[in-house]
């Protein structure tokens, strides 16, 4: 899936909204009469990836349904320092209301396009691609998740049910990575492919050996991950993973691995700034 599945979202912005005006926004209910219409735009304050415009006009529709919302660009677009990103028109009082949901939100999403996007602009001229993980805000994972592919990325599984991985304490567990492997590639959906956490070249051979589907290379230096890349010799995808810094991934992706997984595009990747300027009063209809 490409987009967001906004009507479901929907219940989310409601509960977001009560976390943050509860029984009402103080300030402008005793400063703004009410009826008050203001227009705004948004403006980003630094260069970066757009994600989240879809996300922040629910944010004030839900606040007031004839809210008047123009993107000026579209999700996955760079944009420059003092660029407007959307005009707003409607009730003043909704515009405030909304406007720190609609901009944590946007704001949030921009950051994570915008470090994938750098991410993968370190991978051009290779096959790698840049994956993200399940190391996510919790309630998050849907627009974080989302906010990686307008930055070029693809998602890794959404979840622990849609995907099956098998890493260090589940080996721990089973025995040894063979005995692990053998157990989910005998079981597992067929559908699914069984992927392998692997941290040596003896492990590698162990989840070959078992049928792995797929292997993750887990804290490997660069020169084992190579090795691992001769010994698969193209027979299943490598992905590997663990301390993936920005400086570090067009080494790793020269390497030849497939996938390159970077927990910190979701877990450390900082917010874009971006700013509504408002001003009192309706302008002409927005197209």
């Amino acid at each position: 899936m490409s987009g967001i599945d906004l009507p479901s979202l929907k219940g989310d912005i409601a509960r977001w909204l009560v976390e943050d005006i509860g029984h009402g926004d103080l300030t402008s209910d005793l400063t703004i009469e009410d009826g008050a219409l203001a227009t705004g735009v948004l403006v980003a304050k630094q260069s970066g990836i757009v994600a989240g415009l879809d996300v922040a006009r629910e944010v004030f529709v839900f606040l007031e349904e004839s809210f008047e919302f123009r993107k000026r660009v579209v999700d996955g677009q760079r944009v420059d320092k003092g660029e407007v990103i959307a005009e707003l028109s409607g009730s003043a009082k909704a515009m405030l209301k909304g406007e720190r949901l609609a901009l944590n939100l946007l704001q949030r999403m921009s950051g994570i396009a915008t470090m994938t996007s750098a991410f993968v602009a370190e991978t051009l001229g290779t096959k790698a691609k840049i994956l993200d993980s399940r190391k996510t805000t919790p309630g998050l994972r849907s627009l974080e998740k989302y906010a990686v592919r307008m930055g070029g990325g693809y998602n890794h599984r959404f979840g622990l049910f849609d995907g099956i991985l098998i890493k260090d304490n589940h080996i721990v567990a089973a025995g040894s990575v063979f005995k692990a492997t053998k157990r989910a590639v005998e079981n597992a959906p067929h559908h699914l492919v069984v992927e392998v956490e692997v941290g040596t070249i003896a492990e590698l051979n162990e989840a070959l050996e078992a049928g792995a589907g797929c292997v993750l290379l887990d804290n490997m230096t660069t020169s084992d991950m190579a090795q691992a890349v001769e010994v698969v010799n193209g027979r299943i995808p490598i992905e590997a993973s663990g301390n993936m810094t920005l400086p570090r991934i067009r080494e790793v992706a020269l390497c030849g691995v497939d996938l390159i997984s970077v927990g910190a595009l979701t877990h450390s990747a900082t917010a874009v700034d971006i700013s509504l300027d408002f001003s009192l009063g309706k302008s002409a209809e927005i197209e």
